[in-house]
């Protein structure tokens, strides 16, 4: 004959179950421990996308700052290079007729020159070769002319001379001077160009 009895621990002394102590009703309450792994590995993911997207935007803050500072300090470069330009062409006139007047007297002249006239002469030469050398101290210089192939950023071509002795678009002769101020044309020099004969 089967036992139909229930064990103790599971029946109350009428027969019938026994109620559920208090651990085993507070097992069944909780939540089931995969779903709060899930939340927390959701909250987990969406953190680390946070922290990547504060990261991203952090290293292009710090790459726009840098570009900005480097593009300040070169502005500053510039401007103190450039800040002199007006001042500069203005000055070239002074240069120009220091060479005429020098120009102006021939060789045989200055050997016929009386002492006074001799002391002129060297006096304007040095004041010549000082401003030359102050002009270079400012990255002022001139323009390469004769013998250099012609570039219409630093030449002005006034005519153009047949020649066979230099190739064609050499400049063969200075009219007048030309300067630049770093990388660019101060003024261009006013020269003559070789051309093919034909």
């Amino acid at each position: 004959m089967a036992d139909d009895t229930k064990s103790p621990e599971h029946t109350n002394g009428a027969g019938q179950p026994a109620p559920q102590t208090a651990p085993e009703a507070a097992a069944q309450e909780t939540p089931e421990p995969a779903a709060e792994i899930d939340a927390r590995d959701l909250e987990i993911a969406q953190l680390k996308e946070e922290a990547a997207a504060l990261k991203d935007r952090l290293l292009r803050t710090a790459a726009d700052m840098d570009n900005l500072r480097k593009r300040a300090e070169r502005e500053k470069a510039e401007a103190t290079l450039y800040a002199a330009t007006n001042f500069a062409r203005d000055l070239l006139s002074v240069a120009d007729n220091m060479s005429r007047a020098l120009a102006a007297v021939s060789p045989e002249a200055r050997e016929k020159a009386d002492e006074a006239t001799k002391n002129l002469l060297a006096g304007v030469e040095m004041t010549e070769r000082e401003l030359l050398n102050v002009f270079q101290r400012y990255n002022i210089r001139k323009v390469d002319t004769v013998g250099a192939k012609f570039d219409p950023n630093f030449h002005q071509a006034l005519f153009e001379m047949p020649t066979k002795d230099h190739p064609p678009g050499t400049v063969v002769q200075e009219m007048q001077s030309g300067f630049a101020i770093g990388d660019r044309c101060l003024r261009p020099a006013m020269v003559g160009v070789a051309k093919a004969e034909g």
